[in-house]
């Protein structure tokens, strides 16, 4: 278990810091995302920042359940968002199916974040 659970949170870490890199790379890709009320590049850049310093947290054992915890909170900010997104006529992440299915993804995303975050268990 202690494998698989290495290479999920490997994956997750990957993810965190492919897409906060992707913030500073293609932020016009994030701008739809976001509410027009929004500091849009603030929140872009510093958003970006922080999934990747929470991403590389995520596989220092040191750092594993804070920065697992900072990426939960992360996720549960970033939801209001997607909700936001799904009542949109035309939603940002494509299409209306996509919106539907980005929420429950959110909440895996959030089960497999916490489950990594967690102290391995010595064999």
């Amino acid at each position: 278990m202690n494998t698989l659970k290495t290479i999920l949170r490997i994956l997750m870490a990957a993810f965190m810091i492919y897409g906060g890199v992707n913030h500073f790379l293609n932020p016009a890709f994030y701008e739809p995302f976001m509410p027009d009320f929004f500091p849009k590049d603030l929140a872009n850049y510093a958003s970006g920042a922080v999934e990747i310093i929470l991403g590389i947290g995520l596989l220092i054992p040191k750092y594993r359940k804070l920065a697992a915890w900072g990426l939960i909170g992360l996720m549960i900010i970033f939801l209001p968002l997607h909700i936001w997104d799904l009542f949109k006529e035309t939603p940002a992440i494509g299409s209306k199916t996509a919106a539907w299915i980005r929420i429950p993804v959110q909440f895996l995303f959030i089960a497999w974040i916490w489950w990594v975050g967690q102290e391995d268990k010595k064999s």
